[in-house]
């Protein structure tokens, strides 16, 4: 019973989405230009490309997204101590 349920909110919140339109909060900050974010009713997930636009989070984004975390956060702690 609670499947058929939680079916039901996946399908009304997917309509209320497609009606209205996403209401996207950052769910990830990579870097000062670059987020990751999350629709709050159907839980899709988007983040900014090179030109500033969104577009879809795919695997192949999330890893290009980690490792220009990474690079972002190392650059940033050696500058740090390199003013250090």
């Amino acid at each position: 019973m609670k499947t058929s349920t939680i079916q039901h909110g996946k399908k009304l919140s997917s309509f209320f989405c497609s009606l209205f339109g996403h209401h996207y909060v950052v769910s990830k900050k990579v870097t000062e230009h670059i987020k990751e974010y999350k629709c709050v009713h159907c839980q899709k997930q988007v983040t900014t490309d090179v030109s500033g636009k969104l577009s879809a989070l795919t695997p192949q984004m999330q890893e290009i997204n980690s490792t220009l975390e990474d690079m972002y956060r190392k650059r940033k702690s050696r500058v740090v101590h390199q003013v250090a």
